[in-house]
């Protein structure tokens, strides 16, 4: 039932063996190399650690609007501990990042008799296969241990969050662009070279006469102690018997490769869809365009991963008899705020028109209800604003 894996198309354990597919910049990429480029790692553990950080509470829907419902059986399991061995933040950090890499995030789920959810257990996606019985029809789940063992896993026993794919399993976001994550690792292994072998500009050594393999290879060998590596750069060079030292200026193929790596950083930004000042490229962020860049990070960057993650929840992790009266959300209000001087505009508009009441103001800033009896809870209006038809009413009294 396993599907067969071939030359023309191996399956992704076979090219892992040899370190990855190669890229036309002659780099082997993966999804572990990838994760040794600075732009990658920084580019998925802004998104994951930001999804990670952030509360998932429960909520009981209501005639008029929703409650919070911490008394719900998964509750527990979401916000504080998804299994004996991991807190939330941990879980989610590291499931985030397995969406991120392999385009699908699995873990296998230990119930009680009644089909609830007691623990989640994170697999590895890189050993874990979707396939479709070809009797039943039904998806089912095929994971391999670190001790080689293959065991399944029913559908209904499996948590699945799957990325951009078929609709069932997801892609990998690092294969699908190893071209670009590749000319990354290409640039950084070039500039680690050019830098080993010394950071200055190469040059010629002339001698009059003819040098023995002997002498050659000694001569070769001190230079090179004394002159090459980083540390050694800008460092006097003492010749002797008649030796010139003639310097020749870095190709410009070669003093392009900061520019190449600059470029690559945003490529990786632009592929996993995160503004470049977060993850250190601030070139052409101002103090006026940061915090907009912020917050359309949230709103689509973040946010459709946790609209992925609460329907993912939603469809299989709820029992089927709370689906329609029970879903967990993300807090996200936080990520959202601007800054003081804008929130506190926006508050005044809000109190003075009767949205929200002081006590509503002061739980979006985190505060404490104020004490009963102080009008906390009162929603005002403006008293020079009256509806038209009481208006009309006073000009027909008059």
């Amino acid at each position: 039932m396993l599907s067969n894996s071939t030359l023309s198309n191996p399956q992704q354990w076979l090219s892992d063996m040899f370190k990855g597919s190669e890229t036309s910049s002659g780099v082997s990429i993966n999804e572990e190399t990838a994760m040794n480029i600075t732009s990658v790692y920084a580019a998925q553990k802004v998104i994951y650690e930001t999804i990670a950080s952030l509360p998932l509470l429960m909520y009981k829907r209501k005639e008029k609007g929703k409650q919070r419902d911490p008394d719900h059986h998964l509750y527990n399991l979401l916000h504080d501990e998804p299994n004996e061995e991991m807190t939330s933040f941990t879980f989610f950090e590291l499931m985030q990042h397995h969406l991120l890499t392999w385009g699908n995030a699995y873990a296998e789920k230990e119930v009680d008799g009644m089909g609830r959810p007691l623990s989640l257990w994170p697999l590895n996606p890189a050993k874990t296969q979707v396939l479709r019985n070809p009797q039943t029809k039904r998806l089912e789940y095929f994971t391999t241990t670190p001790d080689g063992m293959t065991f399944k896993i029913p559908k209904d026993r499996m948590f699945h969050v799957a990325g951009l794919g078929n609709g069932i399993v997801g892609k990998s976001p690092i294969r699908m662009h190893r071209e670009a994550i590749g000319l990354a690792k290409a640039t950084e292994e070039f500039g680690a070279r050019f830098f080993g072998e010394g950071a200055t500009p190469s040059g010629i050594i002339e001698y009059p006469g003819a040098l023995d393999d002997e002498a050659y290879e000694r001569f070769v060998k001190d230079t090179r102690d004394a002159h090459s590596g980083l540390s050694k750069a800008h460092k006097l060079m003492i010749l002797e018997q008649g030796l010139k030292y003639h310097q020749v200026g870095i190709p410009p193929e070669d003093a392009q490769f900061l520019e190449t790596r600059k470029f690559q950083l945003n490529e990786i930004a632009r592929i996993y869809r995160v503004p470049p000042h977060l993850i250190g490229d601030l070139e052409k962020a101002t103090f006026s365009n940061i915090e907009h860049q912020s917050i359309e990070f949230v709103t689509h960057t973040i946010r459709p991963w946790l609209v992925r993650w609460e329907q993912a929840i939603k469809m299989q992790l709820f029992l089927p008899s709370e689906k329609k009266t029970h879903f967990a959300e993300f807090l996200i209000d936080g990520l959202l705020r601007g800054d003081i001087k804008s929130r506190y505009e926006a508050y005044a508009i809000a109190r003075q028109n009767g949205w929200y009441s002081a006590n509503d103001i002061r739980g979006l800033e985190n505060d404490n209800p104020l004490p009963e009896g102080q009008g906390g809870d009162e929603y005002l209006v403006n008293g020079n604003m009256i509806p038209i038809s009481a208006a009309l009413k006073g000009g027909d009294n008059q």
